[in-house]
């Protein structure tokens, strides 16, 4: 008979309390929340490799290596008397109905846009019961990647209407960015030449916002293309016995080329 996911749940919690007591694990009993944030971080990540692939085995492994994560940081907050996972998952049950009356109540939302304008002025209320100040650009984690989180703050703003009307209007604001970047590049002044590339690429994530583009994925897409080329370019040049540290400039870019129509032909 197969299992329910409260019981295994309960069995994992179980697992965690074991790996961390008495006779437990020696590595586990030693983590701290400090010493498990870049684990975190990774697992998060592995899930994500999992989606892009599309590989439905890696993907529970991963989300189950996550939650794992989650786990081990409710152990350690139990063990200092800061709360329980039973403190946690009823807070989060509370939270998910809250925000969603148009679900577990009576309120109305017909799109996606009405359900996250809805969470939004939600989550405002609860601040402001709470003798809090919130911006509208809350919630947005400084540890995300760079472009992650300019795509975020960009969402938020655009919610209350602070936008560009579309990507080709966001699109003359890179243009206008990218001159003064270059003339920050012909002056020679470095400070400078730093501000206004990061100018440059905050317009453009305005830019995949508006065309619905993630700027992440698109990045990591032609990251993905370089190093494809690249290492063909350093096998082409290897099977006709030379090495890439030793060729000249020019067959070098001739090997790259070569490298890209390759590509384009498969």
């Amino acid at each position: 008979m197969t299992q329910s996911a409260g019981t295994l749940f309960e069995a994992l919690l179980h697992i965690m309390a074991r790996l961390r007591g008495p006779g437990g694990c020696p590595w586990d009993r030693d983590q701290t929340p400090t010493s498990l944030k870049p684990y975190l971080i990774e697992e998060a990540y592995e899930v994500l490799e999992a989606i892009e692939a599309g590989h439905v085995p890696a993907l529970r492994e991963e989300l189950g290596d996550l939650l794992f994560q989650v786990v081990f940081h409710a152990q350690l907050a139990s063990e200092r008397g800061e709360f329980t996972m039973a403190d946690l998952l009823a807070h989060l049950s509370d939270k998910m109905v809250s925000r969603h009356p148009h679900v577990f109540g009576d309120a109305s939302v017909k799109t996606p846009k009405e359900a996250l304008a809805q969470w939004e002025a939600i989550k405002q209320h609860e601040a402001e019961t709470k003798g809090r100040c919130r911006s509208v650009l809350d919630g947005v984690p400084r540890a995300l990647p760079s472009l992650l989180r300019a795509q975020r703050l960009q969402a938020k703003a655009a919610h209350v209407q602070f936008d560009w009307p579309d990507a080709r209007a966001a699109w003359a604001k890179v243009e206008e960015e990218i001159c003064e970047a270059a003339a920050a590049l012909a002056g020679g002044d470095r400070e400078r030449v730093r501000e206004e590339l990061g100018d440059v690429l905050f317009s453009l994530v305005n830019v995949a916002r508006l065309s619905t583009i993630d700027a992440e994925e698109a990045l990591q897409g032609a990251i993905e293309k370089f190093r494809r080329r690249f290492t063909e370019m350093e096998a082409d040049l290897i099977a006709k016995g030379k090495s890439i540290g030793t060729v000249s400039q020019d067959e070098m870019e001739r090997a790259w080329e070569a490298a890209k129509a390759q590509e384009r032909a498969r």
